[in-house]
């Protein structure tokens, strides 16, 4: 459909166009013959000037105009349609649900025509990735969902036959599952909230010292039984944040060396540095594998040697630290700490005066 109709309009407009430019040269010319002749006859007898032998020849010449700027716009559609009409094709499968489907640029000298199948394969390789990413996250979320929910209906259905007693420590156990669910699905909110830019956050000036010693206290202990001494070097700065976002955040941080670092020591600094509040966590090994340093706050990615440390977590604790730094405006990246472990690194804005 295309081909036809653009390749048609090419034509007609080369053929009208040559035709024009024949008639116009031609009649051109012998107007200005005519009026030099006015002004300076060259013979008495101009009358016959203009003879039918004349007219063939000019019918003549256009004739061959028209062969030669059919050819040319034959030519030049092909080189202009052929793009198009893979784009075009590409386009319906993408439609019909192939998103592997890719345009060919064909003839590159025609730069905006190359350009415009390049940023349409950009975005179909965009569009397949999504794909590709949403299949991935939907399998995971359903896996990580299945276990908490196998185990309290395998619990629950036991109490029922009289195999498990209800006792205290089953509940408690039955408990602890839930609140894993619980956890899960308020980080798979958080991501997603955050990703379609709703994360909702109550902005105010925040001593974070005050609020990262508040955490502390209430984490040392249990830390302390897990062999882990947190190590404190605090600036006492102010800065614009939602404070419990930034708890939450936090809390992911070292949750995730407690779960995966060797027992030791986990630093927690703030600084201010190049008008930017600087917060970092570092533990003492092993850090992170090459495999995932690059993608370690995407959703559900986990190193090799997960498998191998403690149990709990479900993926999301990074990325949730992610979203999180993000929606203030912040960033966040991973760099080896200086014993050898993992760093994460958090920058914010300016400090509140």
């Amino acid at each position: 459909m295309i081909a036809k109709g653009l390749s048609r309009q090419i034509l007609v407009a080369m053929a009208f166009v040559t035709v024009a430019a024949g008639l116009l040269v031609f009649f051109g010319t012998y107007l200005a013959f005519t009026i030099l002749f006015y002004f300076s006859p060259w013979s008495d007898d101009t009358e016959n000037w203009l003879t039918g032998f004349d007219f063939i020849i000019l019918a003549i010449l256009i004739f061959i105009a028209l062969i030669v700027a059919a050819v040319a716009a034959i030519r030049l559609a092909r080189r202009i349609l052929e793009p198009l009409e893979s784009l075009a094709t590409s386009a319906r499968r993408i439609k019909d649900g192939d998103l592997s489907a890719r345009a060919v640029p064909g003839d590159h000298s025609l730069g905006e025509t190359a350009l415009l199948v390049q940023d349409f394969n950009a975005m179909a390789q965009r569009l397949q990735d999504m794909a590709a990413d949403m299949t991935l996250w939907n399998a995971t979320i359903a896996h990580e969902l299945r276990t908490p929910l196998t185990i309290l209906k395998g619990r629950l259905q036991g109490m029922i036959d009289g195999v498990f007693e209800p006792d205290e420590a089953s509940l408690h156990a039955l408990v602890l599952q839930v609140d894993s669910l619980a956890r899960l699905v308020e980080d798979l909110r958080t991501v997603t909230l955050a990703d379609s830019g709703h994360l909702d956050l109550h902005l105010q000036p925040v001593r974070l010292k005050e609020e990262i010693l508040r955490l502390a206290g209430v984490l040392d202990q249990e830390l302390k039984q897990d062999g882990f001494d947190l190590r404190l070097d605090l600036d006492d700065v102010v800065v614009r944040v939602d404070a419990m976002r930034i708890r939450q955040a936090l809390l992911a941080l070292i949750t995730n060396a407690r779960r995966y670092a060797i027992r030791g020591v986990i630093d927690i600094t703030l600084r201010v540095a190049d008008d930017q509040v600087i917060l970092r966590i570092a533990d003492e090994g092993p850090g992170l594998d090459a495999d995932i340093a690059s993608a370690a706050f995407e959703p559900f990615r986990r190193g090799k040697r997960s498998g191998a440390m403690e149990k709990g977590g479900n993926g999301l604790g990074l990325s949730v630290v992610r979203a999180i730094v993000e929606a203030h405006g912040g960033k966040v990246r991973y760099a080896p700490s200086p014993a050898g472990g993992a760093m994460f690194e958090i920058a914010f804005g300016k400090p509140v005066p």
